[in-house]
């Protein structure tokens, strides 16, 4: 019982508990608010960034609509008033932000009365004016004049009709940076005639047609005017974000800038309330978290139309609580639980006390208890000495305890090895009882391992996972990991070392597994890519020792895909398999097979004494891959092509042994080469590399980098070769032809990127290209009334199968306004081989476009009548390769006369191309064909050369 009360007080324990917790509730409380106001930034930020997107893309559009009024200047030469206003009527109802359409034209001193004629036919007592002073005053005399000419609507902006913007400087800033950039581009906030404010004009260069504009110097020579959109800013602006519903959220402001910064002068849209005030220096002063009026804004700034635009978003106040609950539940929480804590902790301590009061009270009634045992302490003492050493070494032998364990003497022999060495090691422990560890492992005396352990143990220190290996009585290989530590008696005298051994020969084979996996191929059992370059540096070191020559061999099997996707991918693993095993079958032992990547496989070949490397190995490489194998009950006969690559060492003066600097990489990148030279040559073939095969392929890449920026570049041309009706006599279409001018390898043929093109899917944008083009020119010729023409344009294999092919014709005919019935689209026939129900489906949505769709190349692919009556075809083109002799090979007569026969009978007309001669004409004409194209006639000209043709009535046949 105690004898007094403890006095009251909070213990030390109780108020760091109460300190602790309300410093982490404070600091919970900063971090969730700042966590409450990073979220409010950011759902600015989203809301804001929602905004300039809407606003850029609106100004993008603005752009597109003058992109569009410029391209029936650059379509229709010339444009008169009532195409102009027939173009930009429908406009100016899509779009009522505009103020007005315009053109400007370019009107000499000299021309000045006679211009002035005309725009009085408009507007009686009308002239050219200037706005001089605000104020619309007569145009004084001038060298030249930027009058507006076309205007719409015309009557709600009479005070501009006529006006000579020249003088304006923002305008003639504009104009100048349009011709450098080739691009729209948007003026200042100006003052117009009209009497609006806030508006800009948005403006491009007209030229006149057929002079070139590659330069800036080219560009302002070639200028004849500009059209222009004067565009109402501020309806502008609200159309955009009411569109987008982007002016219903009540807590933002919205202010744009026809600037690069918040300028006010150059405000052209604001909406929303004002926010508040600053914040007062005391609330500024404070960090965001305890700022409770806290309020942001968002910057952006963008460029269109060749201008900055600034845009700031601010976001209003909001009441406190509606966007911290979290912090304040928090913080109340936080000082709720350091209360209820610090109580806790009081309790806690107050109790302790009390228990050591009572502690100290049963203290001294047991002091005199202990003085009477005094007599038995050195008995006691000893006792637990005793007891200390060997809970010590018991302890100890916990720790080290593993498999067996073992002691050695002073001398280092064995003493002691447990039952436990003979169950794991297949050893009997007499065995080494009176030996040391060396004795029945002499090669540790001579290692370097075996040194350094030696040299530990008589250094007394103790040791961890030594490693080494020994047969046991089957002779068997087994591995051990031994720890161990020196003894020392009461007077630190050395008395021998104790410790534990295990058997880890398990975990080395899983380690030598693991190193033959990363090194060999999973499937084959062949080396991988890794130790293939090992194995390549080796031998080419021994090659350049010895001087002899080295061969690599890639090797890729002719029709792997075919039995992968005949059979599946077990086949294709079996045959991957067997192919492995017949390699190296075939070649040496000293020779590497390794297996590079699917169905791909090096072999390394170096020079022996006995035997010299020549084609004959290779050869019976190759008829051993030849032979038969049984896939699933079926005999399949594939075969490989070999690409060979020779490394002389005897042309190296460098040692073996030094580093050979990326040259095995480079060799078996040679024999890649050659492999595929050896494809190309109709597979199941053997080429050696030569630096011919190298220049090809670099060649074939210089080609390759130029044409993926040709279309950007505008280095694409086309030609047009004009096809002649027999019967008339009359130039009834021609033929769109590709060519390619570069500005360093001159005019590219063809032949030379047509294909590349194919298989890098190039041919997509730029097919897509010509059609636009080709449509676009051909139009231009029937608005200049020599149509009616029909326009043939070729299609690629990647064209025919891209999904949104008939969407994309449709939407050129709909841009260009060329009638679909004057457009015949050229394929051939091996666009349909792959799926015929898709290409019949595909063919006939062309088809209900409105155009005709024509088989080019007929005769010379996969001919078949019964694609001929499914697809709706219209017309059947004559290969060049019939046409050729057509006259003195009764072959190729005959096929020709069958073809036109054939296609009459069919109801379909017949074209024959590679016409060049009167003979080959005048059969063609017997025999009933429709119309011919060739060199005969007329080679493919360019669209300036083929005018004048197109211009006369007929063309007489000769």
């Amino acid at each position: 019982m105690l004898r007094g009360r403890l006095p009251l007080s909070i213990s030390t324990a109780a108020a760091l508990t109460l300190a602790c917790g309300l410093c982490v509730t404070g600091v919970l409380f900063a971090a969730i608010s700042q966590l409450e106001y990073d979220k409010m930034t950011l759902s600015l930020q989203q809301r804001a960034g929602a905004r300039v997107a809407v606003i850029e893309r609106g100004i993008d559009d603005a752009v597109e609509v003058l992109n569009t009024t410029n391209q029936l200047f650059a379509a229709i030469v010339p444009v008169t008033r009532e195409q102009f206003r027939d173009f930009t009527a429908p406009l100016l109802q899509r779009h009522p932000y505009i103020q007005a359409f315009s053109f400007h034209r370019h009107v000499p001193q000299a021309q000045r009365p006679a211009f002035e004629a005309d725009l009085r036919r408009i507007v009686p007592g009308h002239s050219i004016t200037e706005l001089r002073d605000g104020l619309v005053r007569p145009a004084t005399d001038h060298a030249n004049y930027l009058v507006i000419d076309y205007l719409e609507p015309l009557q709600d902006n009479i005070a501009a009709f006529g006006l000579n913007v020249r003088p304006n400087g923002f305008l003639a800033d504009a104009l100048e940076q349009s011709l450098q950039s080739s691009q729209a581009t948007a003026t200042g906030l100006l003052a117009l005639a009209q009497g609006v404010q806030g508006s800009f004009v948005i403006l491009r260069p007209v030229y006149r047609h057929g002079l070139p504009l590659h330069t800036l110097e080219q560009r302002r020579a070639a200028l004849s005017g500009e059209t222009a959109v004067v565009i109402r800013s501020r309806e502008l602006v609200w159309k955009i974000l009411s569109r987008a519903d982007l002016l219903s959220d009540p807590q933002l402001e919205v202010s744009v800038y026809a600037s690069a910064s918040a300028d006010p002068q150059t405000l052209i849209f604001q909406h929303g309330q004002p926010g508040a005030n600053k914040h007062n220096s005391g609330s500024s002063r404070l960090p965001r978290w305890l700022s409770f009026d806290y309020h942001s804004h968002y910057d952006s700034a963008f460029a269109s139309a060749g201008r900055p635009w600034h845009v700031r978003v601010v976001a209003h106040p909001r009441p406190f609580l509606a966007d911290h609950l979290g912090s304040l539940l928090t913080l109340a929480a936080g000082l709720l639980f350091s209360v209820l804590t610090a109580a806790f902790v009081q309790s806690l301590t107050q109790r302790s006390r009390r228990v050591q009061k009572l502690v100290e009270q049963r203290t001294a009634d047991l002091k005199h208890s202990n003085e009477l045992l005094s007599a038995d302490v050195q008995a006691r003492q000893r006792t637990e000495r005793a007891l200390q050493e060997s809970e010590k070494r018991f302890r100890r032998l916990l720790a080290l305890s593993s498999d067996w364990y073992w002691e050695q003497d002073v001398n280092l022999c064995f003493t002691h090895i447990t039952s436990g060495f003979s169950d794991k090691s297949n050893m009997p422990p007499e065995r080494f009882i009176g030996m040391t560890r060396w004795h029945h492992h002499p090669e540790m005396r001579n290692a370097r391992w075996g040194k350094q352990h030696i040299a530990q143990l008589e250094a007394r220190l103790p040791f961890s996972n030594l490693e080494y290996a020994m047969q046991d009585r089957d002779g068997q290989l087994r591995w051990f990991s031994i720890n161990g530590e020196p003894l020392f008696n009461e007077l630190g005298e050395f008395r021998g070392y104790r410790g534990t051994g295990s058997d880890i020969t398990e975990r080395k084979l899983a380690e030598q597994q693991i190193q033959h996996i990363a090194h060999h191929d999973v499937l084959t059992g062949l080396p991988n890519r890794a130790l293939l370059r090992d194995r390549l540096t080796q031998a080419m070191a021994q090659s350049r020792r010895k001087g002899c020559p080295l061969w690599v061999l890639l090797i890729d099997l002719d029709r792997f895909k075919f039995v992968n996707d005949s059979l599946g991918h077990k086949a294709g693993d079996l045959l991957l398999k067997t192919i492995a095993a017949r390699l190296m079958a075939s070649l040496r032992d000293s020779d590497t097979v390794a297996r590079l990547s699917g169905d791909e496989f090096v072999a390394i070949l170096s020079e022996q004494p006995d035997e010299a490397l020549s084609a004959a190995i290779v050869q019976r490489v190759m008829d051993t891959v030849a032979q038969p194998v049984l896939l699933d009950g079926k005999e399949f006969f594939v075969t490989c092509s070999i690409g060979v690559a020779v490394y002389d060492g005897s042309q190296h003066n460098a040692p073996g042994d030094v580093t050979l600097n990326g040259e095995t990489q480079n060799l078996i990148e040679q024999a890649d080469i050659a492999m595929y030279c050896a494809k190309k040559q109709g597979r199941n073939n053997i080429k050696f590399y030569t630096s011919a095969m190298n220049q090809a392929t670099l060649e074939r890449l210089r080609i390759e980098t130029a044409l993926r920026n040709a279309l950007e570049r505008e280095q694409f041309v086309l030609h047009y070769q004009p096809q002649l009706d027999l019967a008339s006599g009359r130039i009834v279409g021609v033929e769109a032809l590709l060519r390619w001018r570069h500005p360093d390898l001159g005019m590219v043929a063809p032949q030379r990127f047509i294909a590349l093109a194919e298989d890098t899917g190039l041919i997509v944008p730029i097919g897509a290209w010509v059609l636009r083009q080709a449509c676009a020119q051909v139009q231009a010729w029937h608005a200049a009334g020599l149509g009616p023409l029909r326009l043939a344009v070729n299609l690629s294999a990647r064209q025919f199968n891209e999904p949104n092919l008939v969407a994309s014709i449709a939407t050129v005919l709909a841009e260009t306004q060329l009638p679909p019935a004057c457009l015949e689209l050229e394929l051939t026939e091996s666009l349909f081989m792959h799926d015929v129900a898709l290409a019949v489906s595909q063919l006939h949505d062309m088809k209900a476009l409105g155009v005709q769709l024509s088989i080019d190349d007929f005769g010379t692919g996969y001919s078949s009548f019964a694609y001929l009556r499914t697809f709706p075809i219209d017309v059947l083109k004559i290969d060049r390769s019939f046409i050729n002799d057509v006259a003195r090979d009764a072959d190729d007569a005959a096929i020709v006369v069958s073809i036109i026969a054939l296609a009459h009978n069919l109801k379909l007309r017949v074209v024959a191309e590679g016409v060049e001669t009167a003979e080959q004409l005048d059969y063609l004409r017997r025999h009933g064909c429709d119309e011919v194209q060739g060199f005969y006639f007329s080679q493919p000209l360019p669209p300036q050369e083929i005018q004048p043709l197109l211009q006369r009535d007929s063309c007489a046949v000769q």
